[in-house]
């Protein structure tokens, strides 16, 4: 669950089907980054998306103790993923016993949370659009809807 919700955080992936299919073909061999055909993606382009420094001791973790072969499942160790409620069953048990979740967060909020984070440090609409496989500016935008505006300085103002 935690490498599930890391990867929605740090690579942007929707959880309930881009983390729970995600292969080992799909990520490269250095752990840099991950390349989603569009058959893969709720978008259906293709995206690579890279992978933070943070994310692959977690990652190395897993490969370690399974098989790896291309078509293998990161999280099942299997060609075959775990079930399309898996994850959301492991967060509903895990949100019942936290202390440490609001109670309307979801797996999804970790998407939303990075998409914001990407948004801060960027100023970028289009690259957000673009890292989140979004088909247009408009469904990114939905993303930032909770963003406070920054104060306007006099030096932000139009000049005459």
């Amino acid at each position: 669950l935690h490498l599930c919700c890391l990867l929605a955080y740090a690579c942007l992936l929707r959880p309930h089907r881009e983390v729970r299919e995600l292969r080992w073909g799909e990520i490269s061999e250095d752990l840099s980054q991950i390349s989603l055909s569009g058959a893969r993606n709720k978008g259906k382009r293709n995206r690579i998306v890279p992978i933070p420094h943070y994310v692959k001791p977690y990652l190395e973790q897993f490969k370690s103790e399974a098989n790896v072969g291309a078509s293998i499942n990161v999280f099942t160790g299997k060609e075959v993923p775990y079930n399309d409620c898996f994850f959301a069953t492991l967060w509903g048990k895990f949100k019942k016993k936290s202390q440490l979740l609001e109670p309307d967060q979801t797996m999804y909020s970790f998407r939303h949370g990075g998409a914001l984070s990407v948004f801060e440090q960027s100023n970028s609409l289009v690259k957000l659009q673009q890292v989140m496989g979004h088909s247009s500016l408009q469904v990114s935008l939905t993303y930032l809807r909770g963003l406070e505006v920054k104060r306007l300085d006099v030096a932000d103002m139009p000049v005459l």
